[in-house]
């Protein structure tokens, strides 16, 4: 009864949407709206009238009152010729036009590329990114069809899918080098956000802003990488090498043993050395002999170790006496 008295009305039609609401279908009773029913369309929405399935005609801001003057589309696909005296019958659906932001993405798994410099790599990632309804009947074809309604949590798992699928095809496509990219991450962003388009679009989506904030490698291709910036870092090899044959003739010296343990200590540089010089080619090899020759310079390394209190005055003159009759 008080459906009936309801429809004897005309119809004000209007949504006041929530935050995350993509879509709204008016829940008319039996889909009858009157003639002369006010819709008000608030700024950043729209309003889709969809007849049998098919988008018949739309409404942006604004207040508009429904009859055959605002209706053309609608009123030759339903051939009416009494000016919609009586009811009529179309599902009307409101639609945010609003950008939808702070929406995070990622992967799930690592995602496979193809790299210019590394070959094939398994990388994750993740960011945020903000979209909006762009193109309305593809939206309403493809994604709301005969649901009452359509939010951005029930569209996320999707959309993040798609940008998975995005990400690939910019990292294994573009010919640059993933280290290049990950250079400058607003580059990165724009590169993966030209394909997040292409894939939105195809839903009726505008992705607005796509943001890469942070990529990761697989741990050994990390390992990798760390080492090349570990021997990078050190520069010349010859220096490192009597670097550490001083090292280890520092570290003998404090353990126990005292000049033995020098002993010690100068053979496990000797050995390190030898071993380096092996794998660098004769430069460096020819530095450790050099550094292994030279008395004068092993005095002033045993005389630094006294000072520090680490080896004896006996131990220390005993092995100076050592040094010095080597010098001819």
């Amino acid at each position: 009864m008080f459906g009936f008295l309801r429809k004897q009305f005309v119809d004000v039609i209007e949504w006041l949407e929530r935050p995350g609401e993509l879509a709204w279908r008016v829940p008319f009773e039996d889909r009858e709206i009157q003639n002369g029913a006010q819709l008000t369309v608030r700024e950043g929405q729209a309003v889709v009238f969809v007849n049998e399935g098919c988008v018949a005609d739309f409404f942006e801001s604004g207040l508009h009152t429904l009859n055959t003057a605002n209706l053309p589309v609608l009123t030759n696909l339903m051939n009416w010729d009494k000016g919609f005296k009586s009811p009529f019958k179309s599902d009307v659906v409101f639609l945010s036009r609003k950008e939808q932001h702070g929406l995070k993405w990622g992967t799930a798994q690592p995602v496979t590329v193809r790299d210019a410099e590394f070959g094939a790599l398994r990388i994750r990632a993740f960011g945020s990114y903000s979209f909006r309804v762009a193109d309305l009947e593809p939206f309403v074809s493809r994604v709301l069809g005969t649901l009452a309604g359509v939010s951005v949590a029930a569209l996320e798992p999707q959309l993040r899918a798609a940008i998975q699928t995005a990400l690939a095809t910019a990292l294994g496509g573009s010919g640059i080098a993933f280290l290049d990219l990950a250079a400058n991450q607003q580059a990165l962003s724009d590169r993966i956000k030209v394909e997040v388009d292409k894939a939105f679009a195809q839903w009726g989506l505008e992705c607005l802003s796509f943001y890469v904030e942070s990529v990761s490698l697989p741990e050994e291709v990390q390992a990798h990488l760390d080492k090349g910036s570990s021997m990078r870092v050190l520069g010349d090899l010859a220096q490192y090498t009597r670097f550490q044959a001083a090292e280890a003739i520092e570290q003998a010296a404090g353990a126990d043993g005292g000049v033995a343990g020098i002993g010690a200590g100068v053979a496990a540089a000797t050995a390190l050395g030898s071993a380096m010089a092996a794998g660098l080619g004769t430069a460096a090899a020819a530095s450790v002999a050099a550094s292994e020759e030279d008395p004068i310079a092993t005095i002033e390394k045993l005389h630094k170790l006294v000072t520090l209190g680490a080896l004896s005055q006996q131990e220390f003159d005993a092995k100076k006496a050592e040094l010095l009759s080597r010098i001819r």
